[in-house]
C-alpha cells in the first residue's frame, strides 16, 4: 500500500549553508493535510541534532502536484560529521518522522583525518575482510562472503558509527562505509560476531 503522502527532500551546499526544499505530493491518489510541525539535521553518530530554518505549517497536499516547503540550514557551527534530515509531520492526524533526502556531510579539517588504503586479506567467521581505504569523508571496507554478515566497528576499543552496509548476492562482494579515522586513532578492530574480529593498524 502506498504512503498517503510521498515526501523528498532536494538540497544544495553552500560555504555556510545547506538551502533547500521538501517536496510533498499524495502518494495514493487522493489529497491529504499535512502540518510539518519541526525538521532538524540529526548527527549519523549520535550527536545533537541541528534545526532546520522551517516554521510549523499546516498544507493541502495534493496527488496531483507537488507542494514545496524551502528551509535552510546554518553550517557555520556545525560539528564535522554525518548528517540526516528528519522532519515530524502530521498527516491526517496521524504523527510520525520521515528522513527524506540524502544524508550529507560537515568535512573534518584535512589534516585531522587519515588517509591510504590497507590491504587485509584476512578471513574470520566465513567473511573475507580485503581492505581498508581512508577517505577524508569517511573510511571503506571491502570484504567477500556467503551471505550477508553482520558487522561492527571498533577504534581504539570505541564503538566507531557504521554508515551502511552494501552487499550483492550474486557476487557475494559487499562495502562497509562508516566514519573517517583521525590521526590520534591507531587500530580499527572489525568485529564479526561470535567472537571473531579482525584488527588492522591504520595507515
Amino acid at each position: 500500500m502506498d504512503d498517503p503522502v510521498a515526501i523528498r527532500a532536494r538540497f544544495e551546499r553552500f560555504p555556510a549553508a545547506v538551502k533547500g526544499a521538501f517536496l510533498l505530493r499524495g502518494g495514493d491518489g487522493l489529497p491529504h493535510q499535512v502540518r510539518i510541525a519541526e525538521a532538524r539535521a540529526a548527527e549519523l553518530a549520535g550527536g545533537g541534532p541541528r534545526a532546520v530554518g522551517v516554521d510549523p505549517v499546516v498544507l493541502e497536499v495534493s496527488p496531483t502536484q507537488e507542494t514545496f516547503v524551502p528551509f535552510e540550514i546554518s553550517t557555520i557551527e556545525m560539528p564535522s560529521g554525518w548528517y540526516q534530515l528528519e522532519c515530524d509531520i502530521v498527516v491526517d492526524g496521524e504523527a510520525s518522522t520521515v528522513r527524506p533526502g540524502d544524508r550529507f556531510a560537515i568535512s573534518w579539517p584535512r589534516a585531522a583525518v587519515r588517509r591510504g588504503t590497507v590491504t587485509i586479506g584476512q578471513k574470520q567467521a566465513r567473511v573475507s575482510i580485503e581492505s581498508l581505504e581512508c577517505l577524508g569523508d569517511s573510511i571503506r571496507i571491502a570484504f567477500a562472503a556467503d551471505a550477508p554478515p553482520r558487522i561492527s566497528i571498533a577504534v581504539d576499543g570505541h564503538p566507531h558509527a557504521v554508515l551502511d552496509v552494501e552487499f550483492d548476492d550474486e557476487t557475494g562482494r559487499g562495502r562497509v562505509a562508516a566514519y573517517p579515522v583521525l590521526r590520534a586513532d591507531q587500530r580499527l578492530t572489525i568485529d564479526l560476531g561470535g567472537g571473531a574480529a579482525v584488527e588492522v593498524a591504520l595507515p
